[in-house]
């Protein structure tokens, strides 16, 4: 059984963000299931496939809109507008359909596809439809753009935005109705692409390793809270702002806060107790410096990798209902509330009587269950699949 991995971008070993830490999750999923998996997609500039044999790279892109020059965002926008394809997936036509498609073929046979998010899939298009595909839905993209379209400071991006969702749901629509199965990574996303029979999906659980997270003695505390993630990403972005603007100004002046990843230029606090620090040589080490984690997300869809991990860490975390989306069992040490002023009382307590727990259990449990989701779907393909399993 071979399966061709169509995503974005190819993983290079460093699992620097929660896609890529859910991209090499499900892909060795798939191998332990008993597939052999070859993933194409497109490499970070100046780094290098982490399987170069299992692995097809079309070129070398930046899409991060972060870090582009204003000149690089119009012309992206401008190739959006012009081939009529959404932002995301216009960064990605680096090739052409024929060079991608002879790439493929190089590497092929195939017995299925597995189209990971829309990105990759929604710039190529013509090039999945001859074999019987999965579609691993990450979020309901178009969701998330009207979220954004919402939460956009300006006409222009509101524009952009709404044409994202309108694009996007066509796209996820598309993708769904030709796959043979879909694997979403939170229960709610499956009734909002449509697809909530359990004989057209599942809901994969993540781990963010094969092996849970090494406890490595006691912590050392560095701050009461620690927060790390791409805030520059509109729905981290929006949970950020919640933060910030309605939880802080409740805890006291002399709560320690420390918050890691690149950050939006705009983004501030008068507390005097936050810290904004950049990016970390260690995420993990970060993490654990913190008494407690807030877990702050309020929109957006999929899942919340930095959830997982702090549940597989074992340490003690303060979540709203939406952070937890995707989790099917909570640590006893992790509070929700979505009341800000609880939220503020949650955390000060959590950080003044410490409780760490075992989050192995936690792992092994989503280990399993992802495991026997992957098994379900790869069933669904057709009998290549069904003689492979019998």
């Amino acid at each position: 059984m071979h399966l061709l991995f169509a995503t974005s971008i190819v993983p290079d070993g460093a699992l620097a963000s929660g896609y890529e830490i859910a991209n090499a999750a499900i892909i060795a999923a798939l191998r332990r299931a008993g597939a052999r998996v070859t993933v194409i997609g497109f490499i970070w500039p100046g780094k290098a496939a982490a399987d170069p044999e299992s692995t097809i790279v079309l070129g070398a892109v930046d899409v991060r809109t972060e870090d582009a020059s204003a000149l690089q965002k119009l012309a992206w926008v401008g190739k959006a507008m012009l081939s009529g394809l959404t932002f995301a997936s216009a960064k990605l036509r680096a090739v052409s359909d024929a060079e991608a498609l002879a790439a493929i073929e190089r590497a092929g046979p195939f017995d299925g596809y597995v189209l990971n998010s829309v990105q990759f899939a929604g710039a190529f298009q013509k090039l999945f439809d001859e074999r019987p595909s999965i579609f691993v839905a990450h979020n309901v993209e178009h969701l998330s753009a009207r979220e954004n379209a919402a939460a956009a400071p300006g006409i222009f991006q509101r524009l952009l935005f709404r044409r994202e969702a309108r694009l996007l749901e066509s796209v996820e629509e598309r993708l769904c109705r030709r796959a043979r199965f879909v694997f979403t990574l939170a229960e709610e996303d499956r009734s909002a692409l449509g697809v909530a029979s359990d004989d057209r999906s599942a809901v994969l659980p993540l781990v963010t390793g094969a092996t849970p997270p090494a406890r490595n003695g006691r912590r050392k505390i560095e701050c009461d809270a620690a927060l790390i993630g791409t805030w520059t990403w509109q729905p981290n972005r929006i949970g950020l702002g919640w933060f910030l603007d309605k939880v802080v100004p409740h805890l006291r002046p002399d709560f320690r806060i420390r918050i890691a990843g690149s950050m939006p230029p705009d983004i501030a606090s008068t507390h005097p107790g936050v810290a904004f620090v950049g990016r970390v040589p260690d995420a993990q080490a970060f993490i654990r410096g913190g008494a407690v984690i807030p877990l702050i997300s309020t929109a957006g869809s999929g899942v919340q990798l930095k959830t997982i991990e702090t549940f597989e860490l074992g340490l003690p975390a303060v979540a709203t209902s939406h952070a937890l989306r995707g989790i099917d069992h909570r640590p006893v040490n992790c509070a929700v509330t979505d009341d800000p002023v609880a939220f503020a009382k949650a955390l000060e307590t959590a950080a003044a009587d410490i409780s760490d727990v075992d989050g192995s259990a936690f792992h092994r449990r989503q280990l399993k269950a992802l495991d026997a989701a992957i098994r379900f779907g790869l069933e669904k393909l057709g009998p290549v699949m069904q003689e492979a399993f019998a």
